[in-house]
């Protein structure tokens, strides 16, 4: 394949796949019932996710008026008003067809693609730990069949988190599959210690032992099923003040991570912050080491590194349209920069990626934007081939 004149090519942080309806089919009809699946409003306007026994709505992106083109919705988003649902029921599956995405991300300049999952990502509110076992196995499967059609994909397997010893058992299995990263939400599930807790240690040695990166998506809170997914504030700025809340559960989780000694004392961990931005993590270098600075006499454990050494050397970010994040490499020295293309989510930039990297690396210098586009995800995932035009 040759590349088209001014083409940019980019490595993708940040994309995501549709699990069957039948993926479940298999279990016996007491778990299969309790599985996650999804079910659309008439309109398309709401999303309702029904599993183990809870159901969680959320408002689904709509396009606005006169937004017909330029990012056609390809999977949880709804399509345009008087779409016909059997066409929304067909894009996903195109979408979710390895032949059709590898024509979208060729047009589009993309080239690999941590993939993570869709049902999966509900994980974190499973309550009953045969659910969360024989459902993550299954994902898996599904994933892991997707991703031997393309040594472009980097699809994450889903890690049962209601039992340590799942957990550990799933990542050396996903790992020996040919699994490069393992999918974590930002929080445990409700009811289990946060991951600052000592009783997570073995599963961080698994995923150091394995090689297998930490992949973490934000937006993954666990919720009680009375909330509806998403809301954090109503009224007035409700719409941005829930997204921008969206992006803090990643920051924490790296925070917690680092202060506990957990990336401290495994070196050989990665951790890779999806669809969060990326500015933030100087920042939070800065206030972290000046913590365990000036508040020292308090500080457990004592860590071998300081916290903004352990970040700027474990921890790397994607984001999608930040121009600020560019900066964060080029002026604040965090090299751990990706960028993603949220790709086939409405929110993403499918249908303008072209207009996306031109508008964030035109008149970048071209290490940094190697290094944005191609190398951090190379540096994360060394095993996936670049094609010549891309290296």
């Amino acid at each position: 394949m040759e590349t088209e004149v001014g083409k940019i090519w980019a490595n993708s942080g940040d994309s995501h796949i549709i699990e069957p309806a039948t993926l479940f089919d298999s279990l016996p009809a007491h778990l299969k019932e309790l599985m996650p699946r999804s079910v659309k409003s008439p309109d398309g306007a709401y999303e309702t996710i029904y599993l183990d026994g809870q159901e969680f709505t959320r408002a689904l992106p709509q396009a606005a008026p006169g937004d017909q083109g330029g990012r056609p919705p390809r999977m949880n988003a709804a399509m345009p008003k008087g779409t016909d649902m059997s066409e929304q029921i067909n894009r996903s599956i195109q979408a979710n067809d390895a032949e059709h995405r590898l024509k979208d991300a060729d047009n589009e300049g993309v080239w690999a693609e941590v993939i993570y999952p869709s049902l999966g990502i509900w994980a974190s509110n499973l309550r009953t730990p045969e659910l969360a076992k024989r459902g993550s196995r299954l994902m898996n499967e599904f994933a892991l069949d997707f991703q031997n059609q393309s040594e472009r994909f980097v699809c994450t397997a889903s890690i049962p988190m209601l039992n340590v010893g799942d957990a550990v058992t799933e990542i050396k299995r996903a790992a020996a599959d040919g699994f490069l990263g393992g999918f974590l939400p930002v929080l445990p599930p409700i009811g289990r210690p946060d991951w600052h807790h000592e009783e997570w240690d073995p599963m961080w040695d698994a995923f150091a032992d394995t090689g297998m990166r930490i992949c973490v998506h934000i937006g993954t809170e666990p919720l009680e099923p009375t909330e509806r997914t998403g809301v954090y504030y109503r009224g007035r700025g409700g719409a941005v003040l829930n997204y921008v809340e969206t992006t803090y559960g990643g920051q924490k989780m790296v925070t917690k991570l680092i202060a506990c000694g957990a990336l401290d004392q495994r070196r050989e961990l990665k951790v890779l912050i999806s669809e969060g931005g990326a500015t933030w993590g100087p920042f939070l270098a800065d206030r972290m080491t000046e913590g365990y600075r000036q508040h020292s006499a308090a500080v457990r454990p004592v860590l071998n590194r300081e916290p903004a050494e352990i970040l700027y050397e474990q921890v790397y970010a994607s984001f999608q349209h930040d121009s600020s994040a560019i900066q964060a490499c080029v002026a604040m020295g965090w090299q751990n920069v990706m960028w993603g293309s949220d790709y086939p989510h409405f929110e993403g930039t499918f249908g303008h990626t072209q207009e996306t990297l031109h508008g964030l690396f035109d008149g970048v210098d071209e290490k940094v934007s190697h290094r944005i586009r191609i190398g951090a995800f190379q540096e994360l995932f060394p095993s996936v081939p670049l094609p010549a035009f891309a290296a």
